[in-house]
C-alpha cells in the first residue's frame, strides 16, 4: 500500500511507538515567539530545565505585538530575548528586524519539504505548503520539542482535496474563475466540510489548480487548514516549491531537477490510503466572506454586498504577503477609500515591506488613505494595531472571525485582499469584479 505525503514524512522522522498509534518523531525546527514561549521558558527554568535541543534548530520571532504596547507585553518580549541570548539561538529576529512568524521563517528558508515543524501557534499548519509536516501544539508539546527535540502525535490520517477547474480543459483546468483567489477557496472548502470537518486529519491539497498556484498562494491554503479542525495543511514539493527555495539550496544540489528528484520523495504515491477523497470543482466559485462567528459560515460576496464595515484590514500570515499586497493595490490604485472606514495594511515582513516601497505599492495604499503599519500580528488577535470598538465591523483578510476577535464585540469579516480593497473603496462588503480589467 503507498503512502501519503504525511506518511512519509512521519516515517522519515520515526522515533518510538510508545503505546498504541502514539507514534514519537524528530524534528527538524522548533518556532517559537513572544505570547506562548514565555511560558513555556519559565515553566523549564522552574523545573531545572533550562535548556535547548539543538540553537540552530531553533528559530524565533517577537511578532504578536511589537514594538511592546505595555509592561506585560515588554516582559514577554523580554523573556523570550534573554532565552535567545542565554542559548546562543542565532535566529533571532527582534523589533525591526521582526515579522510575522508565518511568513518570516519561510522567507528565509527556514522550511523545506520532509521537515518536521512545531510551534505553539495553531496557523503553523501554514508551512505544510512546502510539503513539510507542521503542526500548532500546547505549551507540555513545547517544551518537550525545545528540551528534546522530538514531539508526539497520532499518526495522521489524510483527507486528499483534489482541486481543479472544469470549465477548462488542460492545461487551463488549474485557472482560477475571475476575481476568485487562494482565499476564496480556502473559505469555501472550510464552508462545505465545516470546522470540524478534518479534526485530527492532515489535508492534503493537489489538483491543477494547486499545481499553479504560487508558494503564496498555497501558504493561504494551508493556513486555514486549521480552521476546518485540521492538523497540518500539506502540498506536495514540486518544482514551484524548488524554484522558491532556489536561493537556499542552490549549494546542496547540482541543479534544479536534483533538488527536485530528492524533494520528490515526499510526494504522495499514487496508491495511498485516504481517509476521505474530495473533488473541489471551483469552475463556478465566486469570491467569498465570512458571516457569523465561525469560519464554515461563509457566503459568496454578492450575497453579503453593502453590509457595513468600519475597518478594512489587509495583512496577517494568511494574507500579507507581497503578492496579496499587489493584488489589493491594483484596485486601490488611483482611489480614494470611503470616509466612512478606517483602512489598515501590514506588510507581513520587513522585506515584503522593503519590496513594496520599492513597487510603490506603499504609496498606492497611502494615497488610497491607508494607514501602513509595522510587520505585526497585533490587529489579528485583537492584541494592538487595528483593535476594534464593541459593535464595530472589520473587512479582514485575517484567519478568524471568532466573537471579539479583533476586539471585545467586534464582528470580522474574513475575505480575500481583493474583496477587501473594493470593500475599503465602497464603505461596505463589496465585490471587486468591477475594478478587474
Amino acid at each position: 500500500m503507498g503512502k501519503t505525503v504525511a506518511e512519509k514524512i512521519f516515517d522519515a522522522h520515526h522515533v518510538d511507538c510508545p503505546s498504541g498509534d502514539i507514534h514519537v518523531i524528530s524534528l527538524d525546527a522548533v518556532f517559537c515567539h513572544e505570547i506562548t514561549t514565555p511560558i513555556a521558558i519559565t515553566d523549564l527554568m522552574e523545573r531545572g530545565k533550562d535548556r535547548v535541543f539543538d540553537p540552530s534548530k531553533i528559530k524565533a520571532v517577537i511578532d504578536h505585538v511589537t514594538p511592546a504596547k505595555d509592561s506585560k507585553t515588554a516582559m514577554q518580549g523580554k523573556i523570550l530575548r534573554d532565552w535567545a541570548i542565554r542559548h546562543g539561538i542565532k535566529d533571532f529576529f527582534d523589533i525591526g528586524r521582526n515579522g510575522v512568524c508565518h511568513a518570516i521563517f519561510p522567507e528565509k528558508g527556514f522550511v523545506r519539504p520532509g521537515f518536521t515543524i512545531i510551534m505553539g501557534d495553531s496557523h503553523t499548519c501554514t508551512h505544510g505548503a512546502f510539503g513539510a509536516f507542521a503542526a500548532g501544539v500546547g505549551t507540555t508539546d513545547l517544551e518537550v520539542g525545545i528540551l528534546k527535540g522530538v514531539c508526539a502525535f497520532k499518526k495522521p490520517e489524510s483527507i486528499k482535496v483534489n482541486i481543479f477547474n472544469s470549465a477548462n480543459n488542460p492545461p487551463n483546468s488549474g485557472n482560477l474563475p475571475k476575481g476568485v483567489y487562494a482565499k476564496d477557496v480556502i473559505l469555501s472548502l472550510i464552508g462545505q466540510i465545516g470546522v470540524n470537518g478534518a479534526t485530527n486529519k492532515v489535508v492534503e491539497f493537489c489538483g491543477p489548480v494547486v499545481d499553479k498556484m504560487s508558494m503564496d498562494e498555497r501558504m493561504t491554503l494551508c493556513n486555514m487548514a486549521v480552521e476546518a479542525g485540521a492538523t497540518s495543511g500539506i502540498c506536495a514539493p514540486d518544482m514551484v516549491t524548488v524554484e522558491y527555495l532556489w536561493q537556499f539550496i542552490k549549494d546542496e544540489y547540482t541543479s534544479k531537477e536534483a533538488a527536485l528528484q530528492s524533494f520528490s520523495k515526499f510526494r504522495p504515491d499514487n496508491d495511498a490510503n485516504y481517509f476521505k477523497i474530495i473533488d473541489m470543482d471551483i469552475s463556478s466559485l465566486q469570491p467569498q466572506v465570512t458571516f457569523g462567528y465561525k469560519p464554515d459560515q461563509v457566503k459568496p460576496v454578492s450575497q453579503m454586498e453593502g453590509t457595513r464595515i468600519d475597518q478594512v484590514y489587509i495583512g496577517s500570515c494568511t494574507n500579507g504577503r507581497l503578492e496579496d499586497l499587489e493584488i489589493a493595490a491594483s484596485i486601490l490604485q488611483g482611489k480614494k477609500i470611503a470616509d466612512s472606514v478606517r483602512g489598515i495594511v501590514s506588510p507581513a515582513t520587513p522585506d515584503i515591506y522593503s519590496k513594496a516601497l520599492d513597487k510603490g505599492i506603499i504609496k498606492i495604499f497611502m494615497d488610497a488613505g491607508f494607514c501602513v503599519t509595522n510587520p505585526t500580528c497585533g490587529a489579528c488577535l485583537g492584541m494592538s494595531n487595528g483593535v476594534l470598538a464593541d459593535g464595530e465591523v472589520c473587512a479582514s483578510t485575517t484567519n478568524r472571525n471568532f466573537n471579539g476577535r479583533m476586539g471585545k464585540g467586534g464582528m470580522v469579516h474574513l475575505m480575500s485582499p481583493a474583496t477587501a480593497a473594493a470593500s475599503a473603496i465602497k464603505g461596505y462588503i463589496a465585490n471587486s469584479d468591477i475594478y478587474l480589467l
